[in-house]
């Protein structure tokens, strides 16, 4: 939800967005015996599919995947699809499907998520938000966790203040109790 909020709000910010890895199977370290492993360790190893469409074909690309990914996750409540029908649906060469099993792109994963993680903290999971604050200094967030997209003007309210809030020193956290499931609607 937060990614179709920065979407959405992108041209009126004149934001380039650009989509980096975060792996939940690196960053929990779950048990290969707990119901959690398998759906980590399928979103990593299609991690590794997406950072060989960056290297391959450009940023343009990876969020066409990314997107792909979570229509079929979050809509289709697909978690075990190929990730060449993946590719395809989207125009990519399917032949990027073959880093899905390889390890080699692991190592960009970890670095991705370390930049990441360099700017919030270990104790946070995703979604992360970096840039450059009106100081120039590279900061990021954890979140903000929405379970809807707001409306226009409210989503860019809500990242004004997120903008202001990374210049104020000192700041580290807001945090309530999330009482509703995330409301993906239709799918785009």
């Amino acid at each position: 939800m937060t990614a179709r909020w920065v979407v959405d709000i992108a041209e009126e910010r004149d934001l380039k967005i650009t989509w980096r890895p975060i792996s939940l199977l690196f960053k929990n370290e779950p048990a290969e015996d707990s119901d959690y492993f398998a759906p980590v360790n399928f979103t990593h190893k299609l991690l590794r599919v997406m950072e060989a469409v960056r290297v391959g074909e450009g940023e343009d690309k990876v969020a066409d995947i990314y997107w792909e990914y979570g229509r079929r996750i979050h809509h289709d409540k697909d978690r075990d699809f190929a990730a060449a029908d993946a590719l395809s649906a989207v125009g990519i060469d399917t032949s990027y499907a073959d880093a899905f099993d390889e390890e080699k792109w692991d190592t960009v994963i970890r670095e991705g998520m370390d930049e990441g993680l360099a700017l919030v903290g270990d104790d946070v999971g995703t979604p992360i938000i970096a840039f450059d604050n009106s100081k120039g200094e590279r900061t990021g967030y954890f979140g903000p966790v929405i379970t809807r997209v707001p409306e226009k003007q409210d989503a860019l309210k809500m990242w004004d203040a997120l903008n202001d809030m990374m210049d104020v020193d000192g700041f580290w956290e807001l945090k309530k109790t999330r009482t509703e499931k995330p409301e993906f609607g239709e799918r785009p």
